[in-house]
This record gives structure tokens, C-alpha cells and sequence, in this order.
């Protein structure tokens, strides 16, 4: 058996193995190892080796350092309550209108994903703090699961974002402009969701109540409150951008300015401490040993020649570039839903960056990179929302026993809906992606 038949038979093994409840980052281990092992004819010597340089290099990389930093940002954030004075805010704005509270949930989940950077603490972080308050005000329990889902992908497209750390990595990247560049579909996501609200509560009129108005003088107050989350966001983005200093040393400063924001605020204790340590720890350990399978497995996959022979493949059929990325998208959003999207992004970039950079849409290679990345992780991030094995769904739902799941699945096809709607728009026009780079 040839290298390159091996790299493809190693597809459904490590699919088979993902299904049978193996952990991505084991079953991509395991794959690469074996891949490389029957590649060499079984000589262990060179995958010893392999073994121990991967390992160093994975670990010893500083561009992962910024992971652990971005991570336990979001872990002080979470655990501090700034998401409380985040959906207070919005509330206070938004909630005397008809859906106002949900659009409140929304635009906290966007404010909250500016220092977070998961989709699922995002998810269940807001959930605590919102879902109380939408059941006080005669929502539905579906369409207020349902919205909290949806608003949970903001914590992940908004920047700082852990898998556009990944991605830069992966197709060699620059971080800040990553960043930038998810700015306004991030923008754009948060608009088409409230504007669905709208929708939603207007075509189901029981299914969301209306609360009281707030004097202005109260709503000022409570906007005043989300100051230390605006300041990091500003601080951290922009210091990025405007080259004050590194990614890596701002998600040091994002970090350290969200612990003593919460130390001021009185929410930072010994506890809040260690459970932030300890999270950050283990959520750092997963994400690097995915990161060390994957690094095999690709390794493997360059190795046999499967991206290139792909890319030479689908270049040699002629099709069109914009009919390879529809393509390209589609797998993503179906498979968004049965894998987690740090695995489906290390897992497939290797392979279809190469295919995408080998045609020609009219842009340089940095602007195609970049906007391939925004599009890839917002097509997976539906997947998170899109019955009937979306995380987020199940997050959610875990936090509220008492609506039938079946109930949020009909309520969030509408925000799956605003979400395909905003990839074709991002698809259709590049520009709005590319607007704020250089």
C-alpha cells in the first residue's frame, strides 16, 4: 500500500474511532502514530523520534502561549459576574420592548464573547444570568434556550478568539488581523439574531412578555457598570492592533486587567482564584493534547501527500473556485454538528487551505486566508446550534430540564436561518470581512 492510500484509508479509521466515542485528540494521536509507523515499514526508530520533536515543539511553542492567557481571561470573567452588569445594561435599554430582554441576552453574550472567547462558557455562563429573567417576563422556554444558544457563537467569533489563535497557527497568519477581520461579521451576527428576535416574537406573539421601562437615569448607571469589560476589550484589541504590544503579551494584559477588574469589583477571592486556575489548567491540557494529535496526524497527512494530491485534484477538474467553497462550506456545517470546532478546524484546515489557495478569487493570499478562516469557523460555529446534536443546544437544555428539547430545536432553526443568511452575505461580499485590515 502506497503512502498516499494510506493517508486516505486513515479517514474512515479515525472517523470510526471518533464515533465510537474515542477523544478526537486521542483517535488523531493514535491515527498519525499508526499512519507513520506503516509509512516508515514498520522501523520505530523514525517515529521515536517523530514522537519526541513533536512533543517539544508543540509544547514549546510561544505562539500557543497565548491559549492559557485568553483562557483564564475568560475564566475570571466568567466567574467574577461581569456577565451580570453586561446583560443589566442591555436589559435596561432593550427590555421594555416587545423581545427586548432576549435582544438584551444577545448583546451580553456579544459583550461577554469580547472577553471570553468560548462559545460554550459564553452559552452557559449568560444562560445563569439571563434565563431567570426571561422566564420572570413570560418567555417561552424554547425561543429563550434558543436564544441563548444562538448568542453563545458570539463568544467565539468575537475577538479575542482561542480558534483564531489555532487558525493563525495553522495557515501562518497574522493574529492581529484575524482579529480585525472577525470584528464586523461578529458585528453583523449580533444584528441579524436581534433582528430575528424581532421577527420571532412578531410571527409567535405569546411567546415573549414585556417588562417595565427604565428611567434613563437608571439605564446610564447600569451601562456605567460594564466599564472594566469595555476598557480590557479596547485595551487588548486595540493595544493589538495598534502594535503596544503582541497578541501573546495582550492576551497577558487582557488576563491580568480582567483579575483585577473582578479584584476591585470585590467578586475576585482565594476561591474564584483557584477554580480559575484550575479551569484554565484543565481547559489548556484538552485543547494542547488535541493540538499534539493533531500535529501527528497532519504530519502523516503531508507525509502520504493527501493535501497536495487534493489540491492538484480539484484544481485538474476545472471547477469554479467559488463552487469548491460552497462545497468546502457545506461539509463544514453538517460536520459542525457532530464534532467539536477546535477538533473540525485542526482536523480539516490542512487539508483545504491548500485547495482554496491553489484558486484564484481574486484576492491576495493573506486576504483569501483570512477570509476563508472568519467563513470556516463561522459555518462551524452553527453547527453548534443546528439540531439535532448541537452542543450549545445541550448545554443549554442541560441548564433547563423543564422545556422539552424538541421546543428549542424549533426556535433555533430561525437563528440557523440568520446565520446562513450571514454566509451567504459574507460569501457574496468579501469586503465587509476585509473592510478594517490595512
Amino acid at each position: 500500500m502506497t503512502n498516499l492510500e494510506l493517508g486516505f484509508w486513515s479517514f474512515p479509521v479515525l472517523l470510526l474511532m471518533i464515533f465510537l466515542r474515542a477523544p478526537i485528540g486521542l483517535a488523531m494521536l493514535l491515527c498519525g502514530f499508526g499512519g507513520w509507523f506503516l509509512a516508515m515499514g514498520g522501523n520505530p526508530t523514525p517515529l521515536l523520534a517523530k514522537l519526541k520533536s513533536e512533543t517539544y515543539t508543540t509544547f514549546s511553542s510561544y505562539s500557543l502561549s497565548i491559549i492559557p492567557m485568553f483562557l483564564l481571561m475568560g475564566q475570571f470573567a466568567t466567574l467574577s459576574g461581569m456577565s451580570q452588569a453586561l446583560f443589566k445594561a442591555a436589559e435596561s435599554f432593550l427590555g421594555h420592548r416587545r423581545g427586548g430582554v432576549a435582544m438584551a441576552a444577545v448583546g451580553a453574550c456579544a459583550g461577554f464573547g469580547a472577553i471570553c472567547g468560548s462559545s460554550l462558557a459564553t452559552a452557559a455562563t449568560m444562560s445563569k444570568v439571563a434565563l431567570p429573567e426571561l422566564r420572570r417576563y413570560g418567555y417561552s422556554g424554547g425561543f429563550s434556550t434558543a436564544t441563548l444558544a444562538a448568542g453563545g457563537t458570539l463568544g467565539i467569533l468575537i475577538p479575542p478568539s482561542v480558534i483564531l489563535v489555532i487558525y493563525a497557527i495553522l495557515t501562518e497568519q497574522n493574529i492581529a488581523k484575524l482579529f480585525l477581520a472577525a470584528f464586523l461579521p461578529g458585528v453583523l451576527a449580533a444584528i441579524g439574531y436581534v433582528i430575528t428576535i424581532s421577527i420571532y416574537v412578531r410571527l409567535h406573539p405569546k411567546s415573549a412578555g414585556v417588562r417595565p421601562a427604565v428611567p434613563m437615569g437608571e439605564r446610564f448607571k447600569a451601562l456605567a457598570n460594564t466599564w472594566p469589560v469595555m476598557v480590557i476589550f479596547f485595551v487588548v484589541v486595540g493595544g493589538i492592533y495598534l502594535g503596544w504590544f503582541t497578541p501573546t503579551e495582550g492576551a497577558a494584559v487582557g488576563a491580568a486587567g480582567t483579575g483585577l477588574a473582578a479584584l476591585l469589583a470585590g467578586s475576585l477571592n482565594w476561591a474564584v482564584l483557584r477554580d480559575s486556575l484550575l479551569g484554565t489548567a484543565k481547559t489548556t491540557g484538552m485543547i494542547f493534547f488535541i493540538v499534539l494529535g493533531a500535529g501527528f496526524y497532519n504530519g502523516f497527512l503531508a507525509l502520504s501527500g493527501v493535501p497536495q494530491f487534493m489540491a492538484d485534484w480539484v484544481v485538474g477538474q476545472g471547477y469554479s473556485p467559488w463552487f469548491v467553497l460552497v462545497v468546502i462550506l457545506v461539509f463544514y456545517l453538517i460536520f459542525g454538528c457532530l464534532m467539536d470546532s477546535l477538533s473540525m478546524i485542526l482536523l480539516t484546515v490542512p487539508i483545504f487551505f491548500p485547495v482554496i489557495s491553489a484558486m484564484d478569487f481574486g484576492m491576495s493570499t493573506e486576504h483569501l486566508a483570512i477570509w476563508f478562516g472568519i467563513l470556516v469557523l463561522i459555518v462551524v460555529e452553527v453547527g453548534l446550534i443546528t439540531p439535532p446534536v448541537g452542543m450549545n443546544l445541550f448545554i443549554i437544555n442541560s441548564m433547563d430540564r423543564e422545556t422539552p428539547m424538541t421546543e428549542t430545536y424549533k426556535a433555533v432553526m430561525y437563528f440557523v436561518g440568520s446565520d446562513i443568511v450571514r454566509v451567504v452575505i459574507l460569501v457574496m461580499f468579501p469586503a465587509i470581512t476585509l473592510f478594517l485590515l490595512p
